[in-house]
């Protein structure tokens, strides 16, 4: 699979040849949804605490006598059925994150990346050397007509990073951040030529004989 490779100024000064493994994978949106859900179950802080019955502030004793009144036994004004009381079986503080299968991590966002690029909102750019001001990110984006993109670069890139930290419609990150929910939270992938091959290196399926070359090197 080949696509064109572009300038800061959006023209065509070459072709990249892409793995089709990484780049041309099957899109499952079951996988899609997996990551998602992942994601953003990591991401819940987890803080909501309501006040149960130890928790309420307020007298202990009977609010009236056990019999003879005609009404139902109260123990304490704290109990969760009385106004003001405590509230049971409330949420408290804790961690919504689980695990993932790595299998399904890489192949979710080998489908994120693939579904990029079947609908031609895949740019791959020779190098990205800006100033580090924001108007000099917002014109690039604007020269490849990308109005909402994930920028792919580099970590040591920090003119880049400084650059697009106050667009509210893009985001710099490294290949190896590279995640499928901001890949879907944004229209457009921007990435540079050596990022491409990091990513691919990183998602590039195992095959059977580098899996036996493996066993028998061990």
């Amino acid at each position: 699979m080949k696509v064109d490779v572009k300038d800061v100024s959006g023209k065509t000064v070459g072709s990249l040849e892409l793995d089709e493994a990484v780049w041309g994978a099957d899109v499952n949106e079951h996988l899609l949804w997996e990551a998602v859900r992942w994601q953003r179950a990591k991401r819940r802080s987890g803080t909501a605490s309501t006040r149960t019955v130890a928790d309420v502030r307020g007298t202990g004793k009977k609010p009236y006598r056990q019999k003879g009144t005609g009404n139902a036994r109260q123990g304490s004004m704290r109990a969760h059925q009385m106004v003001g009381g405590g509230r049971a079986f409330g949420p408290k503080p804790r961690d919504y994150g689980y695990t993932l299968p790595r299998k399904v991590k890489k192949g979710a966002l080998r489908s994120a990346l693939s579904l990029r690029v079947g609908e031609h909102k895949l740019v791959v750019l020779d190098k990205l050397e800006l100033s580090g001001k924001t108007k000099d990110v917002a014109r690039t984006l604007g020269a490849l007509g990308a109005d909402s993109a994930l920028i792919v670069d580099s970590a040591e890139n920090q003119n880049l990073a400084r650059g697009t930290r106050n667009l509210t419609r893009a985001k710099w990150i490294a290949p190896e951040g590279l995640n499928v929910y901001d890949v879907l939270d944004h229209e457009t992938l921007i990435v540079t030529s050596a990022s491409v091959a990091a990513i691919q290196e990183a998602l590039r399926p195992k095959t059977k004989e580098k899996a036996s070359a493996q066993k028998e090197g061990a």
